[in-house]
């Protein structure tokens, strides 16, 4: 659903950060104590407890923490004419500083714990630093949409991550309280993150609204990021990605009234093993000429893991994390970061032409933005780019 075009005042955010704390919106709530008799942490209550920090050479919140916070919030908005990118990433960098050390005063006195915030710009503002730079160009439209005007594009970027829900819109307040009237919010989505299933070792994956394991191919070791996941160049915009945006609806009825073969044909996988049909572990790539002994092939010709396969596409691997929604419908937001955008429109434009599971799918947002480099207190956030 589109967000009313204002910019929260601080009252606003007061009301809004009020109303959630009494509402007791808390997720993954958990205790850890020392003392005989009380149980230790579970592993992801540790992980909820454990600071990220948020300078380096890449943002946080794309590949740290490794494995993906539950809970995430994304608002995407609009920077005014005459704003100039540069001073409002610096204060907002300085701002997520503050918040991820925890002595920002409008967390309300919250442990951030695990908070990530990632911010990016979208192509108008990339295209104002520079035409030819990574990021300028536009998302094209695709089949299966049904995008608003409100919903399509933007500005600017900001994701959030964390173990406890209840920071989200708390720390959604605070860098819009601190962006003033600069920014106009154009859409938010809030999703979270199924059950963890162990994909490979010390890696896991979720599951998704319709059962099956999602994310199990991507750029996962240090090399395959370097080659298909962070931007090398230009120097502006080295040590940053691009992200893929897409809200997408999701028919669970119809989808549910398949039966287990036919869901599995259409994804390509196993639902309760995520195993390819062609055989192996659930970390193997499908073999797409595996066949019957009358022919058929394993992996249908429109599954969803032979249509998107990065090979046959031509194209490298995108780190993909999905998230499932309640509102505005159930479904899916779904976010991609790789380094070169035909990454992901390649993959999609195949996809379009014969793909099992988009027919239970209607894309609702979308936007493209550039993720910045990292930065810290030398470097502010967006002055590669900015100035």
């Amino acid at each position: 659903m589109d967000r009313v075009d204002r910019h929260p005042s601080r009252r606003a955010f007061l009301d809004v950060t009020g109303a959630t704390v009494a509402a007791g919106l808390i997720a993954g709530c958990s205790s850890d104590s020392d003392k005989p008799g009380r149980p230790a942490p579970s592993a992801s209550a540790a992980a909820e407890s454990t600071p990220v920090p948020a300078t380096g050479r890449h943002q946080a919140g794309v590949t740290f923490p490794r494995s993906a916070q539950r809970n995430l919030l994304a608002v995407v908005a609009d920077l005014g004419t005459v704003v100039a990118p540069g001073p409002l990433l610096a204060e907002l960098g300085e701002t997520i500083r503050t918040l991820t050390a925890g002595s920002d005063p409008r967390l309300l006195g919250l442990s951030p714990g695990d908070l990530t915030v990632t911010v990016g710009v979208g192509p108008r503002l990339v295209r104002t630093a520079g035409a030819s730079l990574p990021g300028a160009v536009d998302l094209p439209r695709f089949s299966r949409e049904r995008i608003a005007p409100r919903a399509r594009g933007g500005d600017l970027l900001i994701q959030i991550c964390a173990g406890d829900a209840l920071l989200l819109p708390v720390v959604a307040a605070a860098l819009l309280d601190q962006a003033g009237d600069r920014v106009r919010e154009r859409w938010r989505q809030s999703g979270r993150r199924g059950t963890d299933v162990p994909v490979a070792k010390g890696r896991t994956a979720p599951r998704n609204l319709l059962g099956f394991i999602d994310g199990i191919v991507g750029p996962h070791t240090t090399a395959e990021q370097e080659r298909d996941l962070w931007l090398a160049g230009p120097p502006a915009v080295a040590g940053g990605t691009l992200a893929v945006l897409r809200r997408m609806e999701l028919d669970l009825t119809r989808f549910a009234a398949l039966s287990v073969a036919e869901q599995e044909a259409v994804f390509g996988r196993r639902r309760a093993s995520g195993v390819p049909l062609s055989g192996g572990t659930v970390a193997s790539g499908p073999e797409l000429g595996a066949k019957t002994p009358d022919g058929r092939y394993l992996v249908p010709v429109d599954a969803h893991v032979r249509r998107a396969n990065p090979t046959a596409v031509g194209v490298g691997h995108m780190l993909r994390r999905s998230y499932s929604t309640d509102e505005p419908a159930p479904g899916l937001l779904f976010i991609s970061f790789q380094n070169d955008l035909r990454t992901f429109t390649a993959t999609l434009t195949r996809m379009d032409t014969s793909d099992a599971l988009l027919p239970f799918t209607t894309t609702t947002a979308g936007a493209t933005f550039l993720i910045l480099p990292g930065f810290d207190q030398q470097h502010p956030l967006g002055s590669s780019l900015f100035g």
